[in-house]
């Protein structure tokens, strides 16, 4: 993660992320409920399970022990962060690899890559290609058609000058437009990771 900057002003060029970096921009998950609409946070790998199959079996807050709807919402959808919007039923990351989701520089768009399990990152299925050339081992357990690229959609009413700060995040599921939303960054104190 990058040092602190001042508010409304973007990070100096010094505070950058370095390219090689194995850290997603999102670092808090969460859900919003079909029936009330609440957000509640989730672990990462439950966060990646829910959105693998959220047209077909939608979250409820009955599903996480002791929380119903009339408990107050773990986040609040507000412009505090920037959230982002994540295509549903994308499949889960094969075994050995990680799906990271980095915000761009400008704050209008993410990008999305997978740490393969020789710790390189894969950018597009092409990139899948290689490491399978390379790695004639994994050609049994991983192809090409077990990852998803599709970058999550920024909001663009949640990017307002004072979340141009260091990014930390959530990210969740929307289910009124069946798509599910990223929440990322306050300010770099909020230690969110």
């Amino acid at each position: 993660m990058t040092t602190g900057s001042t508010p409304g002003s973007p990070p100096s060029q010094g505070s950058q992320r370095k390219r090689g970096s194995t850290k997603d921009s999102v670092a808090l998950y969460a859900v919003q409920c079909y029936k009330c609409y609440k957000w509640r946070t989730v672990p990462k790998e439950e966060f990646e399970t829910l959105r693998e199959n959220f047209t077909k079996d939608p979250w409820f807050c009955s599903r996480r022990p002791d929380c119903s709807c009339e408990d107050d919402a773990d986040i609040e959808y507000d412009s505090s962060r920037i959230w982002v919007l994540d295509t549903p039923n994308i499949p889960k990351p094969p075994p050995e690899t990680e799906r990271l989701v980095i915000m761009g520089g400008d704050y209008t768009r993410m990008d999305t890559y997978y740490v393969m399990p020789n710790g390189k990152r894969a950018r597009c299925a092409g990139d899948v290609d290689k490491f399978l050339e390379a790695n004639p081992a994994y050609k049994s357990r991983i192809s090409a058609s077990d990852f998803d690229f599709a970058p999550p959609e920024v909001v663009e009413e949640t990017v307002v000058s004072h979340n141009f700060l260091p990014l930390q995040g959530c990210q969740g599921q929307e289910t009124g437009e069946g798509r599910e939303a990223h929440k990322i960054g306050e300010s770099r104190e909020a230690s969110m990771l």
